[in-house]
């Protein structure tokens, strides 16, 4: 390692040989107890990650890449005391993602899966995602109205709101909001910036609450 800077990684023995001591300045400090299991759970999901992923291909890649991550889990179950905790947790061979629960007595759609294809976040729920002006990749949109559709709750904290922002996804809040769920709104007036007739529109809105701070 010959760059120059400051740094946040576990020292493996590969960092430790690339570490030229007698030329630099080392700063390191010792991996405390209390935050060893974030640490080193973090080092483990790259290892993870790439030892899953070095799987062979072939019509049985998933299947052995779920046997190996059933294995690991095993080992584990072999070293820890909590038994319930790894055989409750073992993958099944077919490797499904839980998309979505719904009651089917009464549905929120008379389609369901189509339902929740037109909702569900194009970035999914456990990822980050970095949106920006181009017209290339996902609009955010779309993206947006998916969030809103799919939200619980939603809190906005926003500096000021504009008609033009507002009106795009008028079809999506008096749906979410007609739906029962609460929708929370905290702005400013702050240069007068904020639209009249957006705020307005929010305050006609069912299950809707909006404050703007003196």
């Amino acid at each position: 390692m010959q760059q120059s800077g400051i740094y946040e990684q576990l020292i493996t023995q590969l960092v430790e040989k690339r570490l030229d001591r007698e030329r630099f300045y080392v700063g390191e400090r010792t991996l405390s107890s209390s935050e060893a299991s974030v640490w080193l759970s973090r080092f483990l999901s790259n290892i993870l990650e790439y030892a899953i992923g070095s799987v062979p291909t072939g019509n049985d890649q998933l299947q052995q890449q779920i046997a190996l991550s059933n294995e690991l889990l095993l080992w584990l179950k072999e070293r820890l005391q909590d038994d319930g905790l790894i055989e409750e947790n073992l993958l099944n061979s077919q490797g499904k993602i839980l998309t979505a629960l719904y009651e089917l007595e009464n549905p929120v759609a008379a389609n369901l899966k189509q339902y929740v294809e037109d909702i569900f976040p194009l970035t999914g729920l456990t990822q980050s995602e970095l949106f920006c002006g181009s017209n290339a990749g996902l609009s955010l949109e779309s993206e947006l109205k998916r969030e809103i559709l799919s939200a619980d709750k939603i809190y906005w904290l926003v500096s000021f709101i504009k008609w033009a922002g507002i009106r795009i996804f008028r079809k999506e809040l008096e749906a979410f909001t007609a739906s029962g769920r609460e929708l929370k709104v905290i702005t400013t007036s702050y240069m007068g910036a904020t639209d009249a007739k957006a705020v307005e529109y929010l305050a006609k809105l069912p299950n809707t609450e909006y404050r703007i701070p003196k």
